[in-house]
């Protein structure tokens, strides 16, 4: 029977398996098709992609941020250390892919947003794209470390 840690840690993991899966596909398949188009097709398929993104993406990732960190915090309460540190592992990686969107890819969705909005492309558009791929592999990176921990804390229970 599944403990409630296991529930808030699988809630985590298929929640943070969709962030996980979009950063794939941009760092797998999205920037190969990126450079293959000019800046201003480039700029208004990924200024698109932000605006649904955008909207629809955050209460999946706050969901798996609030789970993970929840799933930590009854583990540790529980008396189960080993599910409590790989909770916390996740929840770091999860922190620090969230600060790296918010200071470096945020900003670079905001302009392309803009352009796709207005139909003006800004002429520092293939710098803003390379800054927003900059961290892409970073960031699946990270979002593996998570859904690994997470796993963890399913088994460990």
């Amino acid at each position: 029977m599944l403990t409630l840690i296991q529930v808030l840690a699988v809630l985590a993991l298929v929640t943070n398996s969709v962030v996980y899966g979009a950063d794939a596909v941009a760092a797998l398949v999205t920037r190969s098709v990126n450079a293959r188009l000019d800046d201003a097709t480039m700029t208004l398929s990924a200024g698109w992609g932000h605006y649904f993104a955008d909207a629809r993406m955050p209460p999946i990732g706050i969901t798996g941020l609030v789970s993970a960190l929840a799933a930590a915090v009854v583990a540790g309460l529980s008396g189960y250390p080993v599910a409590a540190a790989a909770a916390a592992v996740a929840v770091v990686a999860l922190v620090v892919w969230l600060v790296l969107y918010a200071r470096v890819a945020k900003p670079v969705n905001t302009a392309q947003k803009a352009a796709a909005l207005s139909g003006v492309v800004p002429e520092n558009a293939r710098a803003l794209q390379r800054r927003w791929e900059s961290i892409i592999v970073l960031r699946v990176g990270l979002q593996v470390v998570a859904l690994v921990a997470l796993a963890v804390v399913i088994a460990a229970v």
